[in-house]
């Protein structure tokens, strides 16, 4: 491998730190935008889209192993324009020709690479390529020199197959959505079938749906609280989502010294996590572990909350209130190397406390995970107190003495980067956590927290000109569009922040934003949302999102949002909207709600009638 360029690409002009990250490679890099794209079309050469995130693990393998080396960059400069692409600057980018490669090849995943002809149609692509043949996976040099040949020696072939894959693409747009003209709601027993479906893939001894690799899936444990709170005989849709919450907590997927969540666990007992957090996981598990506490009031969640909620003050949030988008898996080049403990330095930093702090945070001689150790708490206090001879008192009192050890060294330690650009979407995500927790603990602060924040994105994010936003954020400067996710989870916010504050402004508010968002990204026929603005042109086409994934469907959360505002405004069309959409996918949510959580709780609203004082 080379060392990467002195003289910067055309990615130095970007402020996303994932484009930075890039543009001292030897790759001729360009930005999406009409130069690059109109360079394809005048050279007529393909186009490589390499599409990441700056908290992406395996992306800075692939730049290690290949974008810093000058014979694979002189293979991409010479054959192909290329561009790269933030996955979270340009979403929308990601979902098409995510859903492209996904089709090519039944996986998808980050980095994503995928070959484009001239007028942007994807017809070859995969994940991450190894500098060296290996597992059955092509090199990334033979990759690039297979396609290139490809597209000079068969580009009929080529231009054919990007056709057919862009049809395909069109065609599954549509989702198979059901047309329901009936007024008939649903009922709270239409949603047996959906906890049913659920608990199948429940794992009840770890907690979660399904094996490794494990995902929060907050939606679906909110789903069960939900239904739980409208059924409360039904105990197993309540002690499968606190066994969730529970085994994450006391995992390694949460941070014991620092709090927050990591992304997700790369096991099922959720031990070891890739270590870049974001920040609407731990916006989702915040608002996810609230409802739960407000259900239990159980201390444990409590605690995950204050921690949850301090490590995006101190870690996440600029002086003007607006969140950051991550924090790296990485630092020094070694993933998790900022959280992970050797058991010697325990022992030296504790000394006498150490056996101690070591048997309740599961550390060993030989380590717990790749020769070193995640903290984690694997058993009960009362059982590791009863060990010790000492009170329950005792043993949290040592270790919270011991955690101010650790975190003082951890502290001295090289950090992770920051992703320091501010999304709408994800910041209106964190505003609802702030509501939510402050209705949960009665914690004024996280009431003003929300509030400042709310200040924060209509002084930075709208757009002064017109009626629109935008979806990020830095550096004094906005751009990009907004697209559905942003306005869906800022009208959420709203009327959450409203809820709690009794501001009726911002009600006013999120029903002008709805306006808007119906009148530039609904499809009339179906009353489903396009994922981009009428307005916008760089794409092949408007994809029309309804899984819930990482974060929740912006069509789902419009739903919700539809629903409340057309009970509190007594707005007849709201609320037909909202319950056309549900019950069209009624068969798709009550078979398959691990991915239809976020409509499950709005069809669960719309099946219970509306209370009113």
């Amino acid at each position: 491998m080379q060392s990467p360029h002195s003289t910067p690409n055309l990615l130095i002009e970007e402020t996303s730190p994932y484009l930075l990250q890039h543009a001292y490679n030897p790759v001729e890099w360009y930005p999406w935008g009409e130069a690059a794209l109109q360079l394809a079309i005048d050279l007529n050469k393909p186009i490589l889209v390499s599409i990441g995130y700056a908290a992406c693990h395996w992306c800075h393998v692939m730049e290690r192993e290949s974008f810093e080396d000058l014979a694979t960059a002189k293979i991409m400069n010479e054959n192909f324009i290329n561009i790269k692409i933030d996955r979270e600057e340009r979403p929308d980018l990601d979902h098409i020709y995510m859903d492209a490669v996904q089709a090519m090849t039944g996986s998808g995943g980050w980095p994503l690479n995928v070959f484009l002809t001239p007028d942007k149609k994807p017809f070859y692509g995969g994940t991450y390529f190894p500098p060296e043949p290996m597992h059955n996976r092509a090199s990334w040099k033979d990759v690039l020199l297979g396609v290139s040949k490809g597209f000079k020696e068969n580009r009929d072939q080529i231009d054919a197959q990007a056709q057919k894959l862009t049809q395909h693409l069109l065609s599954s747009n549509g989702f198979g959505s059901q047309h329901n003209n009936t007024q008939v709601g649903p009922a709270l027993s239409d949603m047996d079938a959906a906890v049913s479906a659920l608990l199948t893939q429940a794992d009840t001894v770890w907690g979660g749906f399904g094996g490794a690799p494990k995902f929060p899936q907050t939606a679906s444990i909110r789903f069960l609280l939900r239904y739980h709170y409208f059924n409360p005989t039904h105990k197993a849709s309540l002690e499968q989502a606190l066994l969730c919450l529970d085994k994450m907590i006391e995992g390694g997927i949460y941070d014991q010294l620092g709090g927050g969540f990591s992304r997700y666990s790369t096991d099922a007992q959720w031990l070891a996590p890739h270590f870049e957090k974001m920040l609407y996981d731990n916006a989702l598990l915040v608002i996810t572990l609230s409802e739960a506490y407000q259900i239990t009031k159980k201390e444990s969640y409590h605690k995950a909350i204050r921690e949850t909620l301090a490590f995006v003050e101190n870690e996440l949030m600029d002086a003007d209130g607006g969140f950051y988008s991550a924090l790296d898996a990485d630092s020094e080049g070694v993933e998790g190397k900022f959280y992970t403990w050797a058991a010697s330095e325990i022992t030296s930093l504790l000394q006498n406390d150490a056996p101690l702090f070591m048997s309740f945070y599961g550390v060993t001689e030989t380590g717990n995970w790749e020769h070193t150790n995640i903290l984690h708490t694997p058993q009960e206090a009362e059982v590791v107190a009863q060990s010790f001879g000492i009170s329950v008192t005792d043993l949290l009192q040592t270790i919270t003495k011991c955690n101010v050890v650790l975190m003082q060294e951890r502290n001295k330690r090289i950090r992770p980067q920051t992703d320091d650009k501010q999304l709408l979407g994800w910041n209106a995500l964190m505003n609802t956590a702030f509501s939510k927790a402050y209705a949960a603990t009665g914690n004024k602060n996280y009431l003003k927290r929300a509030q400042i924040n709310m200040a924060h994105l209509f002084e930075r994010f709208k757009n002064s000109n017109e009626q629109g936003w935008f979806h990020t954020y830095k550096n004094g400067h906005a751009k990009t569009p907004a697209f559905l996710d942003d306005y869906a989870y800022l009208i959420e916010a709203l009327i959450q922040l409203q809820m709690v504050s009794g501001d009726l402004h911002l009600l006013e508010k999120a029903g002008a934003i709805t306006d808007y968002v119906n009148d530039h990204f609904m499809e009339s026929e179906t009353g489903f949302y396009f994922y981009t603005h009428d307005a916008q042109t760089d794409v092949i086409l408007r994809k029309k999102e309804v899984y819930d994934g990482a974060t929740p469907s912006g069509n789902a959360v419009m739903a919700s949002n539809l629903h409340h505002l057309g009970v509190v405004y007594g707005k007849d069309k709201y609320l037909s909207l909202s319950k056309q959409t549900c019950l069209s996918l009624l068969p798709a949510i009550t078979k398959h709600p691990g991915s239809f959580g976020v409509w499950a709780l709005s069809l669960i609203h719309i099946s219970e009638p509306t209370r009113r004082s």
